[in-house]
């Protein structure tokens, strides 16, 4: 029986550490890169399929899941973390070159978190359902889908569609394919943060931790090993929305 699980945009960060731990765990991992990072060479030596892939782009798409379906006759499971976080211009700019701007903003944080996960999750069905036993889709979404942000506003929006999707395949595709969301809020720093910002940054979460990519791959771990989880979004945040004035 293949065991083989998509992970998009797993070059770096969570998604980097998701693969080499599922690949561990006994997984056939197939990841996706839009660019070259160091994190390739890791993926590699692990026995990673990795594909490179622009989950923006339809011909791409519809290449890789040509090539997917030509390689396996199953999936176990499919991970959406490929992920793009573009800022807002500023507000009051009602030119024609801003709205051109905001338009693009907007297009391309729905393009990779809604879109492209709404024609994977559709074209690789007929794999999952292949798959002996129960299958699952994890979407990976964010904190902000059910605050907003004021400086993020496209992003948060897209992460809200894909929360929503999350729903609608989960009703879709029962009782064979499970699909679940992950919605972390911090869980790592960048490299360039400073110790004002992560001091700042920490407070916001009532455990005030950075609890580290494990945290991600623990509950991947936990959703694929389910029997009786399904439509839900599963909160990463330590506590955040609790922690109130």
């Amino acid at each position: 029986m293949e065991n083989n699980i998509i992970i998009t945009g797993a070059a770096q960060r969570l998604g980097l550490h998701c693969a080499l731990t599922l690949q561990q765990a006994g997984y056939q991992v197939i990841a996706t890169w839009r660019s070259d990072k160091p994190g390739l060479a890791q993926l590699r030596d692990a026995g990673v399929q990795c594909i490179q892939l622009d989950v923006t782009n339809p011909a791409q798409l519809a290449g890789f899941i040509a090539r997917v379906k030509q390689q396996h006759h199953s999936l176990r499971a499919l991970i959406h973390n490929a992920s793009d976080w573009k800022k807002d211009a500023p507000l009051n700019d009602s030119s024609t070159d801003a709205v051109i701007a905001d338009a693009a903003v907007y297009d391309a944080m729905q393009a990779v978190h809604a879109r492209a996960p709404y024609l994977l999750n559709r074209a690789f069905t007929p794999l999952l359902q292949a798959q002996d036993g129960v299958t699952d889709i994890i979407h990976l979404t964010d904190f902000v889908a059910s605050v907003g942000s004021s400086k993020h506003m496209a992003y948060a929006a897209s992460k809200a569609a894909l929360e929503n999707l999350t729903y609608s395949f989960a009703r879709a595709l029962a009782p064979k394919v499970k699909v679940n969301a992950i919605a972390p809020a911090l869980l790592m720093f960048n490299q360039h943060d400073d110790e004002p910002y992560r001091q700042k940054a920490l407070k916001k979460s009532l455990l005030q931790c950075e609890p580290g990519a494990e945290e991600m791959s623990n509950t991947v771990q936990y959703l694929l090993n389910s029997h009786y989880i399904t439509g839900k979004v599963i909160a990463l945040d330590g506590g955040r929305p609790l922690n109130l004035p």
